[in-house]
C-alpha cells in the first residue's frame, strides 16, 4: 500500500472513455479520483478549488484553445502532471506538445498495464510515449533500414541505455570513469550515426530499433 493514493483528474468529453478510467482508477490503491470533467470552463473552476497530482485529458475532445490552454495550465500549475491520452496523435501533434513541455503522451488502444504506467511515469516527472505514439512519430521501414547499415560499439550503445536511464553526462562520465569530454565525444558519434538531434530523439531510435524496452524509458 502506498503511503497515499495519488489524486487524478479526467479531462474528457468521451463518456466510455471516461467510465472505464473511473472504473480502472477505483481498482488501484495507488490514485484516487476526485474529478471527472467535460469542458475547458469546468476544468479551470476545479483547478481554481482544488489542487490534485495528475491530469488526464485529450486535446481533441476537449475546447481547448489549441495547445495554448495545455501550456498555460502547466505554466500556472507546475506541480501538477499532465498525461495526454488520446485517439490519434500526428506527428505534427507531437511536436507541437513537446514544445509546450507535454513529454506523457498515450493512446487510447492502450492497454491496463501500460496505463498505470504511463501516470506513474508522468507523476514522476519522468517522459513515457505508448508504442502507438512511437509508430506514429518515427518512420518504421526507415528505421529498419538503417538498423542494417549502422552499428554502435559496445560503449555507445551502453551510453545511448544510460541516457535512457536519464543519467546526464557527468553521471555517465562518472560510471565508466571516464572525461566528460569523453562521453560528449561518443555521444556526438551516437547522434551523427543515428541522425538524431537530441535525446528525445535517440531515446525514440533506440526503442523502436530494439536496443531497450518501452517499458524501461522513464526519462
Amino acid at each position: 500500500m502506498p503511503e497515499r493514493a495519488y489524486s487524478v483528474v479526467i479531462a474528457d468529453s468521451q463518456y466510455l472513455i471516461t467510465e472505464s478510467l473511473k472504473k480502472l482508477i477505483a481498482e488501484s490503491d495507488k490514485f484516487r479520483l476526485i474529478g471527472v470533467i467535460g469542458c475547458l470552463f469546468e476544468l479551470n473552476e476545479l483547478l481554481r478549488t482544488e489542487s490534485f497530482d495528475l491530469l488526464i485529458t485529450d486535446f481533441a475532445t476537449m475546447d481547448y484553445n489549441g495547445f495554448d490552454s495545455i501550456s498555460e495550465m502547466m505554466r500556472t500549475y507546475p506541480n501538477m502532471g499532465i498525461l495526454i491520452l488520446t485517439n490519434q496523435v500526428l506527428k505534427h501533434d507531437f511536436n507541437e506538445l513537446n514544445q509546450t513541455g507535454i513529454k506523457n503522451i498515450i493512446c487510447k488502444t492502450t492497454g491496463k498495464e501500460e496505463l498505470f504506467m504511463a501516470m506513474d511515469a508522468t507523476i514522476r516527472r519522468r517522459k513515457f510515449y505508448s508504442e502507438e505514439v512511437l509508430e506514429i512519430i518515427m518512420d518504421e521501414p526507415k528505421i529498419k533500414q538503417k538498423n542494417e547499415e549502422i552499428h554502435l560499439t559496445a560503449t555507445e550503445t551502453e551510453i545511448v541505455k544510460m541516457i535512457a536511464e536519464g543519467m546526464t553526462t557527468k553521471e555517465i562520465a562518472a560510471n565508466k570513469n571516464i572525461s566528460f569530454h569523453t562521453v560528449m565525444t561518443h555521444r556526438k558519434n551516437i547522434f551523427r550515426k543515428l541522425s538524431v538531434n537530441s535525446s528525445s530523439e535517440l531515446i525514440m531510435y533506440a526503442i523502436r530499433a530494439g536496443w531497450i524496452d518501452n517499458i524501461e524509458y522513464y526519462i
